[in-house]
């Protein structure tokens, strides 16, 4: 047995702020996959893998008895399958930001919900908040809280244009140019992030006014105008709305940003060799990169491993 693959993806844009409703953009990032497996000889991750499936298993059959208009699986053949040893095999970095958990929740999905929604079929505005919603409730099993966007764009495999909470859409973006200059770019620091804890720093800081302020009229404005600028090609203001966020990030979300990386981000902001932004909720992980010129931030950031997403 071999499922079909699913992809993983990167919010370009949105994090944390989709909580408290800016615009997001989240695109599919095909250079890892996973998908769902027998093997008769499994090694210890797939062991590993099998144990968590059947606790993710259990948990779907609560879910259906709590919620049975959500979503309905063969929750029979899932457990026969999971009883026969099925794992899922990953090459998603766990901890990275770039959605492990959420392929997974893609997979089980396609696989096992009956009278599922395909991306074949007319994708409604409704089909798309329905499925967010499922998957939302799918992946909370992992995370405590989910917005449910990284099971939606690795089930989709196309990029996903959140206007608010209840508003998405499938878009389009510019087509990657790759002799082109400019570039997105992953930084890898590695260091393993868990979301749990960090989504918890940001619900506490919401409670003080001042931090509210600077959201939404520092944060959710920058994200929002470089979402535009991103989908509109206008690179340019692109890249002076990203150093804003830049420096709003390094002043106010530094829990999330690993200590070590607290220089090189101020540098790119100095030199605008590139600009650094979280990729995920941060505390490890990838660390997400923009810069107009990618030899020379490939030059400025020569000790670390870059991994370039996108090329305009």
């Amino acid at each position: 047995m071999k499922g079909p693959l699913f992809y993983s993806k990167i919010l370009l844009f949105g994090e944390y702020g989709i909580i408290r409703d800016s615009k997001g953009l989240s695109i599919p990032y095909n250079f890892y996959n996973g998908a769902l497996k027998k093997s008769e000889e499994p090694s210890d991750e797939a062991i590993a893998s099998n144990k968590s499936l059947r606790s993710f298993a259990s948990y779907l059959e609560v879910l259906h008895t709590q919620q049975p208009d959500l979503v309905t699986f063969d929750l029979e053949t899932l457990k026969n399958d999971v009883e026969s040893g099925m794992y899922f095999d990953s090459s998603i970095p766990q901890g990275y930001g770039v959605g492990s958990s959420g392929a997974l929740v893609a997979a089980i999905y396609d696989k096992y919900a009956i009278n599922k929604i395909t991306v074949l079929e007319n994708l409604t505005r409704e089909k798309l908040l329905h499925l967010k919603n499922v998957f939302s409730q799918m992946e909370s099993f992992f995370h405590g809280k989910s917005s449910g966007l990284d099971p939606l764009n690795s089930y989709l495999s196309i990029p996903i244009l959140i206007n608010s909470k209840d508003n998405i859409e499938a878009t389009g973006i510019p087509t990657q140019s790759f002799d082109g200059k400019g570039a997105v770019f992953l930084l890898d620091s590695g260091i393993v992030g868990e979301t749990a804890p960090m989504v918890n720093i940001f619900m506490e800081n919401l409670k003080d006014k001042g931090f509210r302020a600077m959201l939404k009229n520092q944060f959710v404005k920058y994200t929002d105008a470089c979402v535009d600028n991103f989908l509109h090609g206008d690179m340019k203001s692109l890249f002076t709305n990203t150093k804003k966020l830049s420096k709003v990030v390094l002043n106010h979300f530094k829990p999330m940003i690993p200590e070590q990386f607290h220089g090189i981000w101020q540098h790119g902001i100095d030199t605008n060799d590139y600009y650094l932004k979280l990729c995920g909720s941060g505390g490890g992980g990838y660390i997400l990169g923009f810069t107009e010129d990618l030899e020379r931030a490939k030059t400025a950031l020569k000790d670390y491993k870059l991994e370039v997403v996108y090329q305009f």
